[in-house]
């Protein structure tokens, strides 16, 4: 069948009422539009988020920074959300703790040596709308991502230390647009 074969079907004229009427509803701000596949309620602008603490007991220092680096240029580059410095001026707030770091032999070799290391971090988080009184969700968080201790373990463990940090953004990222 012919989509466009005005004579049977719906006349031409019907078709351009449809995508008048679509149009409308996409400029009066009542459907929900996507940034960068991304889908945000049109009366959500702002988020905060606040450094989360590290609990780790993993004894780097900059593992909360790192997290929140990657969290602000996930939420910020990533959709049309503002960051904003208080709790008072968002819309949303996303909040946590590091709770683990470990970093130990992934894969071993027939001379019972590391092949592969994995940096492991565990992360709670909660998300909320300001203004409610329960969170949207409040969940743990893993990321992960191994790396070569044989070839420059220092280097090999900061690398994998911010593989698994844009990891653990993403989820939050995703879990937290899927709420929409």
């Amino acid at each position: 069948m012919n989509c466009f074969n005005t004579s049977r079907g719906m006349s031409f004229t019907g078709r351009v009422m449809i995508l008048v009427l679509l149009a409308g509803g996409l400029l009066s701000g009542c459907i929900r539009y996507s940034f960068t596949g991304v889908t945000i309620p049109s009366d959500v602008r702002t988020i905060y988020i606040p450094f989360f603490s590290d609990r780790s007991g993993s004894g780097i220092g900059d593992l909360s920074d790192q997290l929140n680096d990657a969290m602000i240029d996930r939420f910020i580059n990533q959709s049309r959300l503002q960051l904003t410095d208080s709790p008072e001026n968002a819309d949303v707030i996303i909040e946590g703790t590091i709770t683990s770091y470990s970093n130990r032999p992934f894969s071993v070799a027939g001379d019972q040596r590391a092949d592969l290391n994995r940096v492991q971090i565990g992360v709670q988080a909660t998300y909320k709308y300001v203004g409610s009184d329960e969170p949207e969700w409040q969940k743990n968080f893993t990321g992960n991502y191994e790396y070569d201790p044989s070839e420059d373990p220092v280097d090999g463990e900061i690398e994998a230390i911010f593989e698994a940090m844009l990891r653990l953004a993403d989820s939050m990222f995703n879990d937290a647009m899927g709420e929409w």
